[in-house]
């Protein structure tokens, strides 16, 4: 600590005695309460969550150090050739006209890593210089030739970069810079890839909500690039692929809107059976630009986005990227950040050669963050629900198939040591210490013991800390989970709800129970005998995401089954309608138009009220109308020439919105208190 700050330090702590008040202690803080539900089910960790990059200008790219520093790091997919180098980069020739490429980074080096890693690959097809016959050569030389078994394809790099929409960075050949030329060349791509080995998924580029230029219309355009894209190659395709470089620590909640907005997109727009596309994000990094990214606060958002990501189906989050070079540095709470982007120190220095990293493959503190995450969430756990009331302090928890639960606590307070009580639902631990791995700011390792209970841990200050809890008694014979529900016949104010039927353990089933999440949070909407079952007086507009569970003839229940998403509409008949569309859109606010029209009786003189769905959306102006903003709820009121509506009669408003997140519309609107039609 500096001279002057501990004189000053001590001067505190001498006016506290004098004044005989007591110091601030560990044991005065009010304790954070973290709920946990096991009813309220997520995704299941998949096999290949845990991912990164590689670069084909990282000469150590194929080393076994490298190789096994990832495997300790439970790494279990590994993308090549690397970012944009994928669109200049050709694998017969191993040359990147333009670029760099270092020795050793070969297409055979890179399957040699990744065995010895125990990854699989996930391979960047060269879209911007490169044909499809030139990948369909790859995928025949990979998995033909050579039996590398490469499963996940993707067609290019960020062509939204590609100059179609201003800026420009990613190589793109093509005369045409259109969503709908790539959509085209994807179709032709897969078709090529494919005839060579039909197992291959192919993966298209989408952008990222709120991450420009999602939501933009080029000229010439029939839509965003998420809708041209989806239209046309939907069919064609096995995933899509999303950047996420969110440029600040506190981003992760945002998440389950993001993966939201891109399944509903997928589910408009890429043709029949949409479920069946995936959602990869196959360059993740904080983007802080030396603010943080290789120490413990990028560690700290790492682990949080991996789970959030996860949690919400994603089934590859792929650091950006193994080794990346020195930036920016500063000192960050106490530690030096390089601001590298890798994982692994690259022994680069300044060009000034005033500082250097550490020894080469020295692991960031990120990495530990990946480390943890292997360790807390195993593919085939499934996450559940958990929250807490204290926004520095973040839960997430997964359930492991021999009904353990392991807990992720991650505090990202810089002084502040926080006690937490967790509580259960649906869940009752086991007496005695559990397991505890923790990692603090600074450290070089994941520390194991056996620390505080199952209800009851201390938190160090930027730390990332899991407990693995044993339920109180083994139970046995326990109905299984109940398959994928899915909704029909959904209305604004219900739903018909189906599913697989559960197995039976050793008692019969004798019902089902149908519970919606609200938050770490389930209330029971209703139950039957059966397989289906209605959902009456549901809100309109509203998400809604339920679980079912199967309870047998002894009280036993099941694991919840996977989580169905739906959302209601609005009445199919009301004395009003609205329809809200997006005119003009720049990843932070766009141009919208409301159109109302009258189905009722004449209106003479009119409000509109509606609600921005998240705490990053709000007004910015508004013409046609006297606008006005109050917490959330948005009111308008006509102005003297438009306020007379007769029968059938329609006027429109404008206004300008700002968002800071992904932009979830509103969906309901009232006219004069009456729930609109939103068409």
């Amino acid at each position: 600590m500096p001279k002057t700050l501990l004189r000053a330090a001590c001067a505190v702590s001498l006016m506290l005695t004098a004044l005989n008040l007591p110091a601030a202690h560990a044991d005065q803080i009010t304790p954070v309460a973290v709920t946990v539900n096991v009813r309220a089910a997520l995704a299941t960790v998949p096999e290949t969550g845990i991912g990164t990059n590689h670069a084909i200008w990282d000469g150590h790219l194929g080393t076994d150090e490298t190789a096994d520093r990832l495997k300790d790091a439970d790494v279990k997919l590994l993308r090549y050739p690397g970012g944009s180098y994928s669109d200049i980069y050709h694998w017969k020739t191993h040359t990147a006209p333009g670029g760099y490429v270092a020795p050793n980074t070969d297409f055979d080096i890179f399957m040699r890593g990744a065995r010895r890693t125990g990854a699989q690959a996930m391979v960047t097809a060269n879209y911007g210089t490169g044909t499809a016959a030139e990948a369909a050569d790859w995928v025949r030389y990979a998995n033909v030739t050579k039996g590398y078994g490469v499963k996940y394809w993707e067609i290019g790099n960020e062509l939204y970069g590609n100059g179609h929409y201003g800026a420009s960075w990613e190589a793109d050949d093509h005369a045409d810079k259109s969503p709908a030329e790539y959509a085209r060349n994807v179709v032709a791509y897969a078709d090529a890839m494919k005839a060579v080995d039909p197992s291959i998924k192919i993966g298209a580029v989408l952008t990222t909500a709120a991450n420009w230029p999602d939501g933009s219309v080029a000229a010439g355009d029939d839509g965003t690039w998420n809708k041209v894209v989806l239209s046309i190659a939907g069919p064609k395709i096995d995933f899509v692929i999303l950047h996420w470089y969110p440029g600040a620590f506190d981003k992760a909640g945002q998440v389950p809107d993001t993966i939201y907005l891109t399944r509903r997109q997928i589910a408009q727009y890429a043709g029949p059976e949409p479920e069946r596309i995936g959602i990869a994000v196959t360059e993740f990094n904080t983007g802080t630009s030396g603010a943080g990214e290789n120490t413990q606060p990028g560690a700290l958002a790492a682990a949080d986005a991996y789970a959030a990501l996860m949690a919400n189906g994603v089934f590859t989050v792929d650091w950006w990227n193994v080794h990346n070079g020195i930036g920016s540095v500063r000192q960050v709470e106490g530690q030096t950040d390089y601001g590298d982007f890798g994982l692994l120190s690259s022994a680069t220095c300044t060009s000034d050669g005033s500082v250097c990293e550490p020894p080469l493959n020295t692991p960031f503190a990120p990495y530990y963050a990946l480390q943890m995450m292997g360790r807390f969430a195993r593919p085939g756990d499934q996450f559940v629900r958990s929250a807490t009331d204290q926004p520095k302090v973040t839960a997430h928890t997964v359930r492991r198939p021999n009904g353990d639960l392991a807990v992720l606590l991650i505090n990202t307070s810089s002084d502040t040591s926080y006690p937490v009580t967790i509580g259960y639902s649906g869940f009752s631990p086991a007496a005695g210490a559990p397991t505890t791995l923790t990692h603090t700011n600074g450290a070089t390792s994941i520390t194991s013991s056996a620390a505080g209970s199952a209800t009851s841990q201390t938190l160090p200050p930027l730390s990332l800390t899991t407990i693995v809890v044993r339920p109180a008694s083994a139970q046995t014979g326990l109905p299984g989970a109940p398959g994928q529900p899915t909704a029909a016949n959904v209305t604004g104010t219900s739903a018909t709800i189906s599913w697989p039927a559960a197995s039976a353990g050793a008692r019969p089933i004798v019902k089902y129970e149908v519970h919606r999440q609200n938050g770490a949070r389930t209330e029971q909407l209703g139950e039957t005998a059966g397989t289906s079952w209605t959902a009456n007086n549901l809100n309109p507009g509203t998400v809604y995401t339920v679980n079912v569970i199967a309870r047998d003839s002894g009280g036993g229940v099941s694991w919840a089954s996977p989580p169905l998403t739906f959302t209601t509409g609005t009445p199919a008949s009301s004395s009003c309608a609205v329809r809200l569309t997006d005119q003009s859109n720049w990843g932070s606010g766009y141009v919208g138009a409301i159109e109302i029209t009258n189905t009722g009786a004449p209106i003479n003189g009119w409000t509109l009220n509606f609600t921005w769905p998240r705490t990053w959306q709000s007004l910015g102006s508004g013409w046609s109308g006297v606008w006005t903003q109050n917490g959330s709820t948005v009111k308008v009121v006509n102005e003297p020439s438009n306020g007379s509506l007769p029968t059938g009669s329609s006027t429109t408003i404008g206004f300008v919105g700002n968002y800071g997140g992904p932009n979830v519309l509103p969906a309901v609107f009232t006219l004069n208190g009456s729930v609109c039609t939103t068409r």
